[in-house]
């Protein structure tokens, strides 16, 4: 009797492995970065004075460190597959490459995209609107895109919000995904200064688009939403009420991590605090639509230290619960909550290294 109640347990705290749908790998270096010149106190000051000067700042040894350190950190809670949306304008070529490696140091699957805008001119920012030519360096993305499609690479294309790219931009990252039969990754309708995203849109999306927050989208786009709670709580954009699309719907995080349990957890809280009769199942639902989206997941195997991991009901209100084993691909990688295949100690050291030299230029 005791052996068959252990079975069942074991049961119960195993499940395929966590997928984030969304994510920024390059803004592991971010924490403890310098004060922006001026506090921001608009989403748009956020971009300017926070990321997009990160963005610029970048170079392939930060990238590759990065990667690693965010994807040690996934696979620790859980999470062995990214797809990942990456911009460094001052190092375009080879970036995608530099995350692939770095996860692979890790053991984790990476699916990257490089966000083509046409806000940089020759190092500078520029204003944008829809009648704006294409930019050097938004070639330059989509050439690099490319290049690893045509290499057989996993790669998805990869725009970084319609307001800051005019329609030729638009419509060749559109025509370049269609022709290797892969989806857009778009951040859409963010913020309000992005609100002109649907209709820009409307006519390019496709069912394998991932259209990311959808914050302030009032038209129908095709393609998945992609949630990301903690971010647009802490951006102060709005919730995105994601129920409210006929869309399949899955979650990210926008950078913050790869817990995607915790990400589960804010994302009932809120939406329950929009709607009472929210249920857990729901949610829940948003997480595993992921691992569609990267299927690969599901070679992937996480026990867990809690015996009701079939119970989004428990999970809702269960804090508290980690990893003790994670395989990829049936390969040992976490075995009692310490990784084995990787020195994680290396990476935080070496992304240490990194962020100081990121930190500096900024």
């Amino acid at each position: 009797m005791t052996d068959t109640l252990l079975l069942d347990s074991a049961r119960h705290t195993t499940t395929p492995a966590m997928v984030c749908a969304h994510h920024h790998l390059y803004s592991a270096l971010a924490r403890g970065m310098p004060a922006p010149p001026r506090q921001p106190d608009t989403f748009l000051s956020v971009l300017e004075q926070i990321w997009w000067r990160l963005d610029a700042a970048l170079d392939l040894d930060m990238i590759y460190w990065s990667a690693a350190l965010g994807a040690a950190e996934a696979v620790m809670s859980g999470t062995t597959c990214i797809i990942d949306h990456h911009e460094s304008p001052g190092c375009i070529e080879g970036s995608l490459d530099a995350i692939e490696a770095g996860c692979a140091l890790v053991g984790v699957r990476v699916l990257p995209a490089y966000g083509v805008t046409d806000r940089w001119d020759n190092g500078t920012l520029r204003e944008v609107t829809p009648a704006t030519p294409m930019s050097d360096a938004a070639r330059l993305g989509l050439s690099e895109t490319e290049n690893r499609l045509r290499a057989g690479k996993p790669t998805m294309v990869g725009v970084h919000a319609a307001f800051t790219c005019g329609d030729e931009t638009l419509r060749a990252a559109a025509d370049l995904a269609e022709r290797y039969n892969v989806g857009v990754h778009i951040h859409v309708a963010e913020g309000p200064d992005d609100l002109s995203a649907g209709s820009r849109l409307a006519g390019l999306s496709r069912d394998n688009w991932l259209i990311v927050h959808a914050v302030h989208l009032q038209e129908h786009l095709r393609g998945t939403i992609v949630h990301n709670p903690r971010s647009n709580l802490n951006n102060a954009v709005g919730y995105a009420r994601p129920a409210r699309f006929s869309n399949p719907i899955a979650l990210g995080t926008d950078g913050i991590g790869a817990d995607m349990l915790d990400e589960f957890r804010l994302a009932f809280v809120a939406a329950k605090s929009s709607d009472l009769s929210t249920d857990p199942t729901t949610v829940w639902s948003w997480l595993q639509h992921a691992q569609e989206l990267f299927p690969a997941s599901r070679k992937d195997t996480v026990r867990w230290s809690y015996d009701h991991m079939d119970s989004p009901w428990h999970l809702a209100f269960s804090t508290g619960v980690h990893v003790r084993d994670v395989h990829i691909g049936g390969k040992a990688v976490v075995v009692d909550g310490e990784p084995v295949s990787f020195d994680l100690q290396e990476i935080r050291s070496k992304a240490a290294e990194q962020a100081a030299r990121l930190h500096a230029r900024l």
